[in-house]
């Protein structure tokens, strides 16, 4: 990622930290204080940290098809969390932009971006294995 602001990032990090204490209440209140400070657009660049965060440095963006078996029985937030990172890998914003609205009109972008910090913790988790 580039030419991310440095609150961006200290606040990815906070959830990051959050999340692998297993801190849920505080990942939400992190990205609550997130929409105060910077509005939904705020919370929509974390989450791209986040998305990043999970696919990594050394994957070349762009024109990837990711496998997630068993995605179409799992929950809207699993599903969303699957599209978003996708979305992410193959730098499609604007893609992350409408999950991201469409979440909202849902009412389920609280827990969906709790399943994204999830993601994200279970990744690095993985990765140090």
């Amino acid at each position: 990622m580039t030419d991310v602001p440095q609150e961006t990032l200290d606040d990815a990090t906070a959830v990051l930290t959050s999340a692998l204490a297993g801190d849920s209440d505080a990942v939400v209140g992190t990205f609550d204080a997130v929409v105060d400070r910077s509005g939904v657009a705020g919370a929509y660049e974390v989450a791209w940290c986040l998305a990043a965060t999970m696919v990594g440095d050394g994957v070349p963006r762009g024109a990837w098809t990711l496998d997630f078996p068993g995605i179409d029985e799992a929950g809207y937030d699993a599903r969303w969390v699957a599209r978003f990172v996708s979305a992410y890998a193959n730098s499609d914003g604007d893609t992350g932009a409408a999950l991201f609205g469409a979440a909202i009109a849902d009412g389920q972008l609280p827990d969906c971006l709790l399943t994204l910090a999830g993601s994200a913790v279970a990744t690095i988790r993985h990765r140090a294995g």
